[in-house]
């Protein structure tokens, strides 16, 4: 049969066979266009990576990632923001339950016990071991103490991504207004307190404060921040002389006089000031001038590199008796066993600690490097010189712990000692007593954990 169109006869066999055609191309461009995730004839394998970067650094992770992503095409790293905390503790164990973990994921080392008990997370040596690109020195290379915090019985379930200390940030202008000396931070305990008071202020004379003077972060235990307020109550512990825990991983330490020490004077700072009324982030009190002073790392150096219309610097922890001391912690990969590509997620493990990775990555997010050797190269140097308030968190490395925990249970063990603090500081109960029924119930828990 023909159809006329125009005065123009068209076979129908013409039509059908140009239609089977097109299909047929259509059909091999969807082959090519669903191959989009190959590569030189290679197929791209997808890592899922769960982290917890806040805004002020995800464009130095998107970025390394990108960077990665050039060097090994191959290789597509798929990452997702997930809160930290308690929060991304539950979304891993359900995750681990539900077989839909991801291949890596970013956590603190405080979350390493449950995932290990879970039989989650690989242990390194395994890759580590049979690596010949990935020496000893690397290892040895890292900051003390930071692979110790994920190592049990001599296996190691995660490595840093990045390090961090903590650090007073002031206002400079603020002590000017108030005649304190703008380049001299409070040194000691004593004056950290006379700063505060000095810096507390009723501007508009209406009974309420305006203008605080020390941002004391007390947060709810039971909220997404209790392992940052323990965290940053810490060194205020190891200052006036205390420890957290025996050596031996299972004697609790800080319900004695250092412990009771360390609490009254953060409640003492709580009280004066009425803290109570304040109701700002820190990052956000600073910035705006509500808070004259802050506790802080420096992944928020890149933030706060954006104000202009006042005068801040950083300084060391004001000391106590025992000193100045401040925490180094960090950020952990890990790679779990549910993963289809191991191989590839070690390869992104081990190339984030490589030295030149880490240098740029330092350089760009504010984090600190984890690796000693970053400290001696020279585009490093070049970048502290320049960047004045970031050397001092790197100097703080000088006077910084890591925190000595018990492996198992470290979820619990900041959980009852969070509570302490909330309970003495909002709730009004005696240091002393709310530090002993928190020490209580960590030694029940350990105990029930070793079976002893």
């Amino acid at each position: 049969m023909e159809k006329k169109e125009g005065g123009t006869f068209i076979k129908k066999s013409n039509i059908i066979n140009e239609v089977d055609y097109l299909i047929t191309l259509f059909l091999f461009l969807s082959l090519i266009f669903s191959s989009c995730n190959k590569n030189g004839g290679k197929e791209k394998n997808e890592i899922r990576f769960w982290h917890s970067f806040v805004a002020s650094t995800y464009d130095a992770l998107e970025k390394t990632i990108d960077e990665f992503e050039v060097e090994y095409p191959n290789i597509q790293i798929n990452d997702q923001y997930v809160p930290t905390g308690d929060a991304l503790v539950q979304k891993l164990i359900t995750a681990a339950q539900s077989n839909t973990l991801p291949d890596i994921a970013w956590i603190h080392a405080d979350f390493i016990d449950k995932l290990v008990k879970m039989n989650a997370v690989y242990d390194l040596n395994s890759f580590i071991e049979n690596d010949s690109s990935f020496s000893e020195k690397c290892l040895e290379d890292i900051f003390s103490g930071l692979i110790s915090a994920v190592t049990y019985e001599e296996k190691i379930y995660g490595l840093p991504m990045d390090a961090t200390t903590l650090a007073l940030l002031y206002n400079k202008s603020l002590f000017q207004k108030v005649g304190l000396p703008s380049q001299k931070p409070p040194e000691d305990w004593e004056e950290l307190k006379y700063y505060a008071r000095q810096l507390t202020r009723d501007i508009d004379h209406d009974g309420d404060f305006d203008q605080y003077g020390l941002y004391v972060p007390v947060f709810s235990a039971s909220g997404p921040l209790n392992i940052w307020m323990v965290l940053q109550w810490t060194p205020f512990l190891w200052q006036a002389g205390g420890k957290l825990i025996g050596d031996d991983g299972k004697t609790v330490l800080y319900d004695n006089q250092a412990g009771v020490d360390a609490l009254e004077f953060w409640q003492d700072l709580y009280e004066l000031q009425r803290f109570e009324n304040f109701s700002l982030a820190h990052n956000v009190g600073f910035c705006s001038q509500t808070a004259a002073m802050i506790l802080d790392g420096p992944w928020n150096l890149p933030r706060y590199r954006r104000i202009n219309d006042f005068q801040w610097d950083v300084a060391a922890l004001p000391a106590g008796k025992a000193g100045s001391i401040t925490y180094l912690s960090g950020e952990y990969l890990v790679a779990f066993k549910q993963s289809e590509f191991p191989h590839e997620a070690w390869t992104f493990i081990k190339w984030f600690l490589k030295t030149d990775t880490q240098t740029r990555f330092a350089m760009r997010s504010g984090y600190l490097p984890v690796r000693k050797s970053v400290l001696q190269n020279n585009d490093f140097i070049s970048f502290m010189d320049k960047n004045p308030k970031y050397s001092k968190f790197v100097d703080q490395l000088k006077s910084a712990r890591v925190r000595s925990l018990s492996f198992y249970n470290r979820v619990e063990f900041n959980q009852y000692l969070a509570e302490a603090i909330e309970n003495t500081i909002k709730g009004k109960m005696d240091p002393n007593t709310a530090l002993k029924q928190a020490a209580k119930k960590l030694a029940n828990s350990l105990k029930n954990e070793t079976g002893e």
